[in-house]
C-alpha cells in the first residue's frame, strides 16, 4: 500500500491517508477482504504518528470501508455500493456549496450558474 504525504497540505495527515485509502478501495488497488498494515507498521513505514495512523483508520471503519477484527488486523470491507454513492453525493453536495458560496459573495445570478453547470455537464458527453 501506498501512502504519499504533503507537509505542506492544509489537509490534516489523518484526513490524507483517509482519503488515499478510500480512494484505493474505490479503484480497487485494495480489495475486499485484504489485510491491511498494522497501525504500527504503516505509522514506521510514513514516519507519521502511531495516533495519526489510528485516527485514520477508526475514521474508515466508522465510516464503513474498512473491518477491524481483535487480535487480526484490518481489513478492507465489503464493498456497499450504497455507502459509496452516498458518500459521492456527500461531496457533490460539498461542492455545490462551494459554488453558491462564491455565486453569493460575486451576486452571479442563479440562472448563469445553473446555465454553465447545464453547459459543462453537456461537454462531458462527448
Amino acid at each position: 500500500m501506498k501512502i504519499i504525504i504533503s507537509n505542506s497540505s492544509s489537509v490534516p495527515i489523518y484526513e490524507q491517508i483517509k482519503k488515499t485509502i478510500i480512494n484505493q478501495i474505490l479503484t480497487n488497488e485494495l480489495k475486499e477482504d485484504e489485510m491491511l498494515p498494522s497501525i504500527r507498521t504503516l505509522a514506521q513505514d510514513i514516519r507519521i504518528s502511531v495516533m495519526t495512523i489510528k485516527k485514520a483508520y477508526d475514521e474508515l471503519e466508522k465510516e464503513g470501508y474498512i473491518i477491524t477484527k481483535h487480535g487480526k488486523g484490518s481489513f478492507v470491507a465489503p464493498k456497499n455500493t450504497e455507502l459509496v454513492l452516498e458518500n459521492a453525493k456527500k461531496d457533490i453536495e460539498k461542492y455545490m456549496n462551494k459554488i453558491i458560496d462564491i455565486s453569493n459573495r460575486f451576486d452571479i445570478e442563479k440562472e448563469e450558474v445553473l446555465n454553465l453547470f447545464k453547459f459543462l455537464y453537456e461537454g462531458t458527453d462527448e
